[in-house]
């Protein structure tokens, strides 16, 4: 569990960094790295609560 609450906080600040970037330059290549981002995040929310649930199942 403390390996994937890792992965999402790097992904959550690399998120951060990119649409900060995006928004405040209009970096578009940010953007694209934003997004890439979500989707990572997205991927690691899914695992976290797989996770979560099998261990408040223990």
């Amino acid at each position: 569990m403390n390996k994937l609450m890792s992965q999402i906080n790097e992904q959550l600040e690399a998120f951060k960094t990119n649409a900060e970037a995006y928004t405040e330059k209009g970096n578009k290549a940010a953007a694209a790295r934003a997004r890439k981002a979500s989707l990572e995040l997205t991927k690691l929310f899914k695992e976290f609560r797989k996770a979560s649930i099998e261990d408040s199942k223990k």
